[in-house]
């Protein structure tokens, strides 16, 4: 019978990380050898257990995900590294690509997606969540334009409704701002992502934080 694959899991929301310990401890042939809320934990916690997978929030508070791979990389570390991240974007998956990143998955489909990924990456392969595969296949040279974003086709109580959500405002918070009632403000989310064929947990939110530059 072959060793289980080993994994260390690194997320600072603590009810998402017992998610995923949960769900990997269910899988036969893996084993959780640890968990961490942060990436200079995580980091000890690679180089005392040895682990042959590590699962890295990118975005965590200090060390965060890419730094962990950075530094696994630097010190030769035998683990492969695969991120999780709410951001689908393109320029965020090159630099993970450049640190050897094994793995990059959503974590809008972490649930669906990581136990296959896992096993994916271990076989010595690169995984990235579908989703973000194709925005960057669409951005490559011969490939149709990008959308520009969507914004126009937005009401200015839309836009603002989007702004708020950029800002990790929930519904009753931004329903406090606007002067109206959360079913109100659900109503807004919804029209939004009809506009802009927007659907999935979380899409709204990584949509608006991806283009509140331009949402002032």
């Amino acid at each position: 019978m072959s060793e289980p694959l080993t994994v260390v899991i690194a997320d600072d929301h603590p009810l998402f990380r017992k998610g995923l310990v949960e769900l990997l401890r269910g899988e036969p042939g893996l084993r959780v050898v640890g968990e961490a809320g942060d990436g200079a934990a995580a980091l000890e916690l690679i180089e005392r257990e040895r682990p042959r997978l590590a699962v890295l929030d990118i975005a965590m508070p200090g060390t965060g995900g890419l730094d962990v791979a950075r530094a696994v990389r630097e010190r030769g570390l035998p683990v492969r590294v695969v991120l999780l991240t709410m951001y689908d974007l393109p320029e965020m998956l090159s630099r993970a690509v450049e640190l050897g990143v094994a793995g990059y998955v959503l974590k809008d489909s972490a649930a669906a997606e990581l136990l296959a990924c896992l096993h994916y990456v271990a076989a010595g392969r690169v995984y990235v969540s579908p989703g973000l595969s194709h925005r960057v296949l669409a951005g490559r040279p011969g490939a149709a334009a990008p959308d520009d974003g969507g914004l126009e086709r937005l009401t200015p109580t839309e836009q603002r409704v989007l702004r708020l959500i950029a800002q990790h405002r929930t519904t009753p918070q931004i329903a406090v701002a606007l002067g109206v009632r959360p079913k109100t403000v659900d109503n807004h989310r919804s029209h939004i992502c009809k506009k802009l064929g927007i659907t999935g947990t979380n899409a709204l939110v990584r949509y608006a934080l991806e283009h509140r530059q331009r949402l002032g």
